[in-house]
């Protein structure tokens, strides 16, 4: 049960991300709805699933929206993702949240840390999806009043930690008919509250490289007699990294990390008969993720040739494109979406961290945001996809304020005007 003080911060936050045009609606953030914005996300927490294996959380979300009478579709996205639907008529909107947890063993010492072995909700989805859940609550409200210009989608996606969920979303149409997207993250390194973005590209376009170099071992004081893999493997390193810094432009920005590499086992005077190699491989534009691509796999192939090795390269099945922000929906978040007492933000510089929203984003015009949750004195300070991550619960109303009132500012944005 979490203590009173954090219910006086939400009853406030509340408040403050609704606005004063939206005060009728904080009577439904009574204690109860509070507890259950953060019982939710503790449930969640303690109980996390793997892309496409959500199931609790698909559970906790088709459960909560029964409660609310919330019509939804399900199964989506080929698993367990569920599409909601609030209000009727034109125009139609789309809120989105992630579901899925990573392969990360927890280490926060949480009385409410995942109980399951090897998984952890160390990128915050499960705050993602308590917060869509409170906004459905209070858009669900605005229907019922009549306040409600059209039609709000809340999709609760799975699969985004590198299986392209969202992909699926698009693929399978449920954004057609939609004029617009609006999804957030939570973010570590903007402090508990603030909201940012920005015009245009926001997080990068990523991809993923195995690759391994086939050769002939020996013994370490003859090389002469061997064909050396990690020779020919170390050459990679270094032959990537100036893929960035002198094949690519300055005025951009991309970034080639190699992050694994794998001799195997054996004697410290043994030449290996093969390396793994693996790493990501980041850009500003799907294009030129797309270069670097080409240009990573000639790099491999020539200096396999050179060495007279053979070499294999795997790639991404699904690299994810560049998140870009349509600049018009980031200035309507600034002015219109933004309470008057939130702060809001606009970031200098993109992210090289990577989303699958970008595929919603580059199928109806999407607006990506970020949500701080940093703060030195709970100690929310630690980095995404680390066994130390955790959150601030008291962003969860900011969060759910922010859905209610981008909905509603994309709603006007997109009313068709009547025809006298």
């Amino acid at each position: 049960m979490p203590c009173p003080q954090l219910f006086i911060a939400l009853r406030d936050n509340m408040k403050t991300a609704l606005g004063p045009e939206l005060e009728h609606l904080v009577p439904a953030a009574s204690s109860s709805f509070l507890q259950e914005l953060v019982a939710v996300r503790r449930r969640m927490h303690i109980y996390p699933g793997l892309s496409n294996w959500e199931e609790h959380a698909s559970l906790e979300v088709r459960g909560a929206l029964d409660f609310m009478g919330v019509a939804y579709d399900y199964p989506v996205a080929g698993a367990t993702g569920v599409v909601a639907t609030i209000g009727s008529g034109a125009p139609v909107v789309a809120l989105r949240a992630d579901m899925d947890a990573l392969p990360i063993t927890e280490d926060t010492g949480l009385p409410y840390a995942s109980l399951e072995d090897g998984k952890m909700h160390a990128c915050g989805h499960d705050a993602h999806v308590a917060m869509l859940l409170g906004a459905a609550g209070l858009l669900k409200k605005l229907s019922e009043n009549g306040e409600l210009q059209g039609t709000v989608k809340l999709i609760f996606q799975p699969a985004e930690e590198g299986f392209g969920g969202g992909m699926r979303v698009v693929e399978e149409g449920w954004l057609d008919g939609v004029s617009a997207v609006f999804g957030m993250h939570v973010w570590p390194d903007l402090r508990s509250g603030v909201v940012a973005t920005r015009k245009g590209t926001i997080m990068g376009a990523s991809d993923k490289f195995k690759m391994t170099y086939k050769g002939k071992g020996g013994h370490g004081a003859m090389p002469h007699k061997t064909q050396d893999p990690v020779l020919a493997g170390s050459a990679f390193v270094q032959g990537v990294q100036p893929l960035v810094s002198r094949y690519t432009s300055p005025t951009s920005a991309a970034v080639i990390s190699v992050t694994r590499f794998n001799t195997g086992d054996g004697a410290q005077n043994v030449i290996p008969a093969s390396v793994n190699i693996q790493g990501t491989v980041r850009a500003l534009t799907t294009k030129q993720g797309q270069d670097l691509r080409r240009r990573v796999t000639e790099v491999a192939e020539a200096i396999a040739s050179l060495h007279g090795l053979e070499v294999e390269m795997e790639w991404a099945k699904l690299p994810y494109g560049a998140t870009v922000n349509d600049a018009g929906l980031a200035e309507m978040l600034m002015t219109e979406a933004c309470a008057n007492e939130q702060v809001c933000e606009w970031l200098d510089e993109p992210t090289m961290a990577a989303e699958d929203f970008s595929f919603m984003a580059s199928k109806v015009p999407g607006l990506f945001a970020f949500l701080g949750i940093r703060d030195e004195a709970i100690g929310t300070v630690h980095g995404l996809h680390t066994p130390w991550f955790r959150i601030d619960e008291r962003v969860l109303t900011t969060g759910v304020g922010l859905h209610v009132r981008t909905a509603l500012a994309l709603l006007r944005r997109f009313q068709v005007p009547h025809e006298l």
